[in-house]
């Protein structure tokens, strides 16, 4: 009986009750890192250019005209971005020290891999 009366005491139904929103939260939290990793295949990179432009063409039933059309377009735009990352890496170095550099070589090399 004693455990029976310990369940119903308001400081265990508030743990229980933080636990499971903790335990919830987790949950959501690694569905949305598994959506957000699943996304990552960006229009820039070729893999996830030739993604993107399958779901067009199912997605928006292209003309092969079409398709030729927009894929020159992200190709474009692929350029464009790698070009920007590039600069803005090359900006971000010049500013930096000797030691920040390294740091921030390595930083960009993790990010890399979580890509």
């Amino acid at each position: 009986m004693t455990s029976v009366t310990t369940l119903r005491s308001p400081k265990t139904a508030c743990l229980a009750t933080l636990l499971l929103v903790f335990l919830c939260g987790g949950v959501v939290g690694a569905i949305a890192m598994n959506l957000r990793a699943q996304s990552r295949s960006s229009f820039w990179t070729e893999t996830g250019k030739a993604a993107y432009l399958e779901r067009f063409k199912k997605d928006l039933d292209l003309t092969p005209e079409q398709t030729e059309r927009i894929e020159l377009v992200l190709d474009d735009f692929s350029k464009y971005y790698r070009t920007v990352l590039s600069e803005g890496r090359w900006r971000i170095l010049s500013i930096l020290k000797p030691e920040q550099r390294e740091k921030f070589e390595l930083m960009m090399q993790q990010e890399r891999r979580r890509q």
